[in-house]
């Protein structure tokens, strides 16, 4: 009986013990889980408030005040860069439409050849014996032949003197030789290339312009270039050719592929040759400028606050658009230069802002 007393005492004193164990964990864990509480109260407080909910409410003074602001009158030109490499005026790929052997070579590299000129001639021994051979078979017909005969008679001699003509090849235009592929020997194969004419009285060069810049190019339009080749100075360049179609290029960009003319280039600037330059826009463009903050937008619509002559103030409509740096461009509304804004501005306000409300306005020069 005592050992079975002791025993329930023991496991009386157990429980005991257990039970305070878990009553101080519970308590732990409450009083974790309020400090937690409390701790991210006072944070949100205070990151809304600035202050700890003890802490006096301060009223803010001057964190948002009105001034005055001078709409501002900016004068820029327009200057595109542009880069590249110049062409010759006209190339051609001197080409026979005849096979055969070479037997003339009449033309070198670096000789200058005018429009008609021959310049290359193969073996044209069969073609002669045909064109000869139906010369007589129409004047035969046309002594004791039909009609018929001769018609047929006449569209293969015609057809004999072009493949003739074909053993031959021509310059297309006034140029110089710029390379030579065949030799007198040669066998040559009809299409193939035998030598290459140019013509470098004008050379032409054609850029990539973005369709944001397109507006400020126009046809006969001066271009400056700079080559490397020629360091005494610029030389001048027009807009020949704006295409009707643009594209569109890897980078999602629309260009357009203007061509570009050389009138009289120096002798140092060959095809081939590098360039950077520009197009400037004729005549200088002026602008109104105001503070972006001093525009109000509200459903897609956008106005300012102008003061009058009696102190008074109205809301006036405008269309704006942004330049950057705080600065925005009035396209339309009853605003000039001179007028004056007010605009509500923070002690945060750029020193752009500070600029104009001192009268200032930056010189634009966009590119």
């Amino acid at each position: 009986m005592s050992e079975n007393k002791s025993e329930n005492q023991v496991r009386n004193q157990m429980r005991k013990k257990l039970r305070r164990q878990r009553i101080k964990r519970v308590i732990t864990i409450v009083v974790v889980v309020a400090l937690i509480g409390v701790g991210l109260f006072l944070y949100n407080f205070y990151k809304e408030n600035g202050r700890f909910p003890w802490a006096e409410k301060k009223t803010l003074i001057g964190a948002v005040r009105e001034v005055e602001a001078q709409v501002t009158e900016s004068i820029f030109t327009t200057t595109i860069d542009l880069s590249g490499y110049v062409e010759p005026n006209d190339i051609q790929k001197v080409i026979l439409r005849a096979t055969g052997t070479v037997t003339d070579v009449f033309v070198k590299e670096g000789d200058r050849v005018q429009k008609g000129d021959v310049l290359i001639a193969i073996d044209n021994a069969d073609q002669l014996y045909n064109v000869a051979s139906l010369e007589a078979d129409l004047e035969r017909i046309i002594l004791t032949g039909s009609e018929r005969e001769r018609e047929l008679t006449e569209m293969r001699l015609e057809s004999a003197r072009k493949k003739l003509d074909y053993t031959k090849a021509y310059a297309n235009f006034d140029g110089v030789v710029a390379a030579v592929n065949v030799n007198v020997g040669d066998y040559f194969d009809a299409g193939s290339t035998a030598m290459t004419i140019i013509d470098r009285s004008t050379l032409k060069a054609t850029i990539e312009i973005d369709e944001i810049d397109m507006q400020y190019v126009e046809l006969g339009q001066k271009a400056v270039l700079y080559f490397d080749s020629f360091p005494e100075s610029s030389i001048d360049a027009v807009v020949e050719y704006i295409p009707m179609i643009g594209r569109y290029t890897n980078q999602g960009i629309g260009v357009m592929d203007v061509e570009l003319k050389i009138p009289a280039p120096p002798a140092t600037v060959a095809p081939g040759y590098t360039f950077e330059g520009s197009i400037t826009s004729e005549g200088e463009t002026k602008i109104l400028l105001v503070p972006q903050n001093a525009v109000t937008s509200s459903r897609g619509s956008s106005s300012v606050t102008k003061k009058l002559a009696d102190g008074s103030t109205i809301r006036v409509p405008v269309t704006v658009k942004y330049l950057g740096e705080g600065m925005s461009q009035v396209l339309s509304g009853e605003v000039k230069a001179g007028d004056t804004l007010i605009v509500r501005r923070s002690d945060s306000t750029n020193s752009v802002f500070s600029a104009m409300t001192n009268g200032g306005g930056p010189q634009m020069r966009m590119f």
